[in-house]
């Protein structure tokens, strides 16, 4: 390895989700008009996709306690915390494309919604859209709460002074 470039790791900007929600909406187009009939939408989606969304909000919310020294709460080793981002930056690409299928296949079948059939597929992509999306955000703020903060000032502020 030439040692250049550090092996840093940047925050996940706006710009890759978004570009993976407008892939996941074409496929989900190009798939839902390619075949002839309407492809299987898997209703178990829904809670198993709000299932991860609130264990990641959870656990951003019990990690930023942990990085920022909370009282009360033991400082998070810096495996698990590399182990979490890891999780959050896989979450953040697989809910984006996610997001983008279902509210593609969603907005194919907008045309005859007066079929009982394609309104159930609608009904449930935007299901499973709504929920990836809730996804999207838990693993961005599951990434955001593993930040080490700016200031590590406050730490050193803890201790007693001279009276």
């Amino acid at each position: 390895m030439s040692g250049e470039g550090g092996g840093t790791l940047t925050p996940t900007g706006w710009r890759v989700p978004v570009l993976l929600v407008l892939i996941g909406a074409m496929a989900g187009l190009l798939v839902t008009n390619a075949v002839s009939g309407l492809p299987m939408m898997p209703w178990s989606a829904i809670p198993t996709l709000l299932l991860l969304a609130f264990a990641e909000a959870f656990t951003a919310g019990r990690t930023a306690r942990r990085i920022r020294r909370a009282p009360g709460t033991e400082p998070i080793e810096p495996l698990s915390a590399a182990r979490l981002v890891a999780l959050a930056k896989a979450s953040a690409l697989f809910a984006s494309l996610a997001l983008g299928y279902f509210a593609g296949t969603a907005l194919a079948v907008t045309e005859r919604l007066e079929l009982p059939s394609h309104r159930e597929v609608f009904l449930t992509a935007l299901g499973t859209a709504l929920a990836a999306g809730l996804l999207l955000a838990a693993a961005l703020y599951l990434e955001y709460a593993c930040r080490v903060p700016e200031n590590d000032e406050e730490d050193r502020d803890d201790t007693p002074g001279p009276a």
